[in-house]
């Protein structure tokens, strides 16, 4: 059996003759926390809306648990749980009621259920209050638990941790990982918060104008972010010197100081080619990239390599 999730495959989104979604595929397995990165307008909510069914794709089509949206939509939403476009509670009815009450709209759900989802979000203590006394982190973390009543395979969270304060979201992100894991359910999310993403995401596909511009697993990412930074006396001629022996490898030069996209295993390599050409090295060192460094500088990119994301599992 496939352990592929959600397979988008080809769908095209317009609005107004404005294309907002371009021809854009990707997979998510199961327990997988996928990220979708991208500035205003890329086109991530239009994106988590057609896979909840709360719009229709021109082109192309979804398929969640290898149901297809289009041919078998009832089928394949029932393994869907989200919030997407902040949903209202009963703010004048307790948190245990509002969960009763979506409960009481899907086959199956049981009180053993409503209690496993309220201890999953760590809402025991308030969980009979009324909601209209929950703070913002609480009142998200409700709806999380209403998203999991029916046990679903892929939950959609847009922007889950926005509003939230520093500990709202280490707790979010405690969370997450514990449904991906206890719940063995893969996990769609979008946000502004780069640096959360980072430690959160299994992996990250970056959007620009509706097209996916690039899939990276964080394993990737953490093996394929380091620069090397050498500070020189002659940059021009050493940052030339550099291009004729490795090729045209991403090179900014500042002041005295040369930036290069590539491993630490170079330095040696590196030190011997300039030193042999009477260049004084007065720093090298090797420098990590954030996934904001990734992230921007594959939007600023007008063209960027997408890499073969079929190959983060052996098997389908």
């Amino acid at each position: 059996m496939s352990d592929i999730v959600l397979k988008v495959k080809n769908i095209t989104k317009t609005y107004s003759k404005k294309v907002v979604v371009n021809d854009l595929s990707f997979k998510i397995f199961e327990s997988e926390i996928f990220g979708l990165l991208g500035p205003n307008g890329a086109g991530k909510s239009t994106i988590m809306k057609i896979i909840t069914g709360l719009s229709k794709m021109d082109k192309g089509d979804v398929l969640i648990c290898d149901k297809s949206i289009k041919k078998n939509f009832e089928k394949a939403i029932l393994n869907v749980g989200g919030v997407v476009e902040n949903p209202e509670m009963y703010e004048n009815l307790s948190g245990r009621a509002n969960l009763e009450y979506y409960a009481s709209l899907y086959e199956n759900v049981s009180k053993k259920r409503i209690d496993e989802v309220v201890e999953i979000v760590e809402l025991q203590d308030k969980i009979s209050d009324k909601v209209k006394t929950y703070s913002l982190g609480m009142k998200g973390r409700l709806l999380i638990a209403q998203s999991l009543l029916h046990r679903p395979k892929l939950l959609v969270l847009d922007e889950p941790t926005n509003g939230l304060d520093p500990e709202g979201i280490v707790k979010m992100r405690q969370f997450l990982k514990k449904i991906a894991i206890q719940e063995k359910a893969s996990i769609l999310l979008s946000s502004h918060n780069l640096a959360e993403m980072e430690v959160l995401c299994d992996t990250i596909g970056i959007l620009k104008n509706g097209e996916l511009e690039r899939v990276y697993t964080m394993e990737q990412l953490r093996a394929d972010r380091e620069k090397i930074s050498i500070k020189v006396d002659f940059p021009n001629y050493a940052g030339k010197l550099i291009l004729n022996k490795f090729g045209k490898i991403p090179l900014s030069i500042l002041k005295n100081t040369i930036t290069l996209e590539m491993g630490s295993e170079k330095i040696p390599q590196l030190t011997i080619l300039l030193v042999s050409n009477n260049i004084n090295i007065y720093s090298i060192s090797a420098v990590k990239q954030t996934l904001e460094d990734v992230f921007l500088g594959t939007i600023n990119k007008k063209t960027t390599p997408l890499l073969d994301f079929d190959k983060r599992r052996n098997n389908e």
